[in-house]
């Protein structure tokens, strides 16, 4: 199973939500920001490496959110979902096709990755800005 991670940012009472390339195999599909973990790497390491790298933002982890399991078509993948707050920089698109903060209750109004449906679910019924 192939783990990737994601960032739940909240500012202002909003959540960071990022789409996909439209050339991804999930193009223009919505997620929470994120990426693979490469060999040797936490979890925490790899969402603060894959912040930096797609939206150039530096990022401080304060805490496990949830995990989400999925059945792609080419394998399963398990997202660990972290707290994270901006501490630094301003949002580039080096990957993604856009980035938007919205509110907890808009979110359902986005078409997700299926693995980042689960993780917004939660956000609206629990998340406490």
């Amino acid at each position: 199973m192939k783990k990737v991670t994601a960032a739940i940012i909240e500012k202002n009472g909003k959540i960071l939500i990022t789409q996909r390339p439209r050339t991804d195999k999930l193009a223009l599909k919505w997620e929470f920001p994120g990426g693979k973990i490469e060999p040797g790497e936490t979890p925490e390491q790899c969402l603060v490496r894959e912040i930096k790298e797609e939206l150039d933002l530096d990022i401080k982890i304060t805490g496990h959110f949830m995990n989400s399991t999925y059945k792609y078509e080419t394998g399963e993948i398990e997202l660990i979902c972290y707290l994270a707050e901006i501490t630094g920089g301003e949002i580039m698109l080096n990957f993604h096709e856009a980035a938007k903060w919205t509110e907890k209750g808009k979110l359902n109004e986005f078409d997700f990755a299926p693995a980042d449906i689960p993780v917004g679910q939660k956000i609206r019924v629990s998340f406490h800005l």
